[in-house]
């Protein structure tokens, strides 16, 4: 007689999941699609280790998941952090200071002799300010553009931002001021564990000559670095521009080899027709920041022209520009204003609507600073940047459309946790990394030595 064969053992039960350093539950989600569309996740949990997004799944299954840190966000939305692509952080020491003037006054009168004052001291007490401001907005990423960077650096490393700095230079300061932006930008690359990226930053093509447009280019290429500019600011520069040199600004920087970099560009409003293939044939990855407030407070006549760049294929991201002309380190005003200014641009309601404003917000201002893929998304391998939006106050109910309520309805102080590299910056609107009434006193004593025009520089001169 045959024996039986014993039935196989029992396969052994899957091994429990390893502990997550933080788990956050409850939210409703924003998340992308496969096309990149907007939705949203309801009572969704986001699983975070090793500072990034483990997963996005549904609450329930991550009731019992061990985590060394637990967020129960019920009732709120978790977007990816809002990213500030092109800012002056320094800058929020003259916030108010030069009001109501147009640009060159602006500049040669005021902002230009104060800045000849800067110490690294005052940069680095505007730093820790501007972050402060940032991280109870909702940012968790910005693109700095100053001097005395090396005391930027130290405070998104000690604030636990995210960072995208360059030092910027004048042809002014001769040589010595691009090999500066060029040793800042190597010796800082991938610091604070990598929450820093670099770039070169010439200041603007009418304060920068195009020999050294062309070295920066250069340079750009052999160190496989990025470049951070002003380009066509506003429509007087690319008109006074073609007056003098026959080519837009747009055409300069194609001209020294600067698009066959990695480029961003700030501002663009006078981008104009003739730019657009110049953008298209542009061989490196081109991207541009824009800062409506700005534009509206210096009675700029255009707006970037976000729908043509976007036709492109040219990433937008948005911007609140430095709060001595902003007043503001607001990404969710630059949202709302960037939609809002492009129905009136456009002359069409349908352009930009609230989905596509967040999209901006969120992927393409990832993509503008060179961090696609790894942020401006709540995804699986993304880092872990994300914020919760608390939309119970009278001005955000009822919620018919989340994504008009996000975009028109919510502000920043709306924000009531950040966290960058799945760590919690600011939690229930209490900021953990920064001492706010210790930074505003010592930078209150500075301020008679700041604000001084008395000896009657300035750091560079403003004519175009």
């Amino acid at each position: 007689m045959t024996p039986t064969p014993a039935d196989p053992p029992p396969a052994p039960p899957d091994p429990p999941p390893a502990p997550a350093d933080l788990v956050i539950s409850g939210c409703t989600v924003l998340v992308h699609d496969d096309h990149e569309a907007i939705g949203f996740a309801e009572n969704a949990a986001i699983v975070v280790r090793d500072g990034a997004v483990e997963s996005v799944t549904p609450a329930a299954d991550v009731r019992d998941r061990p985590a060394a840190e637990r967020i129960d966000a019920h009732g709120q939305v978790a977007l990816p952090g809002l990213i500030n692509c092109h800012t002056h952080s320094p800058m929020v020491a003259l916030r108010g200071i030069a009001e109501d003037l147009p640009v060159g006054e602006w500049f040669n009168d005021h902002i230009w002799p104060m800045e000849a004052n800067l110490t690294a001291g005052d940069v680095a007490l505007g730093a820790r300010l501007a972050c402060a401001e940032m991280i109870l907005g909702g940012v968790t990423c910005f693109a700095d553009h100053y001097f005395a960077m090396d005391a930027v650096a130290a405070v998104v490393a000690d604030s636990g931002l995210r960072a995208h700095l360059g030092q910027a230079y004048f042809s002014s300061q001769g040589p010595q001021g691009r090999e500066r932006s060029l040793e800042f930008a190597l010796r800082h690359r991938g610091a604070a564990g990598g929450r820093i990226t670099t770039a070169l930053a010439p200041h603007a093509p009418y304060t920068v000559h195009d020999a050294d447009l062309a070295a920066t280019a250069a340079l750009a290429r052999e160190h496989g670095l990025p470049v951070h500019i002003h380009a066509a600011e506003n429509r007087e520069q690319t008109d006074t521009s073609l007056a003098r040199h026959g080519r837009t600004p747009i055409e300069v920087l194609e001209a020294a080899g600067l698009l066959d970099t990695d480029v961003l560009l700030a501002h663009g409003t006078g981008i104009v027709e003739r730019d657009l293939p110049v953008l298209e044939r542009a061989a490196g990855h081109v991207a541009v920041a824009t800062a409506p407030r700005g534009y509206l407070k210096f009675a700029w006549p255009t707006t970037t022209p976000v729908r043509a760049l976007r036709e492109l294929g040219v990433p937008v991201g948005l911007a609140t520009d430095g709060a001595a002309s902003n007043n503001s380190l607001d990404v969710w005003e630059s949202m709302a204003l960037t939609s809002l200014a492009q129905k009136s641009a456009e002359g069409d309601p349908r352009w930009l609507t609230s989905r596509q404003a967040l999209h901006h917000a969120t992927l393409q201002s990832a993509r503008a600073v060179g961090l696609g893929g790894r942020i401006g998304s709540i995804a699986p391998g993304h880092r872990a940047d994300i914020v919760l939006v608390d939309l119970t106050g009278p001005h955000t109910q009822p919620v018919h459309d989340l994504a008009a309520t996000l975009v028109h309805s919510a502000r920043a102080a709306d924000v009531r946790t950040t966290v960058v590299d799945g760590r919690v910056l600011m939690r229930d609107r209490e900021l953990l990394t920064i001492d706010v009434p210790a930074t505003v006193r010592e930078l209150g004593q500075r301020l008679p030595a700041l604000v001084d025009r008395g000896h009657g520089t300035r750091i560079q001169e403003y004519d175009t």
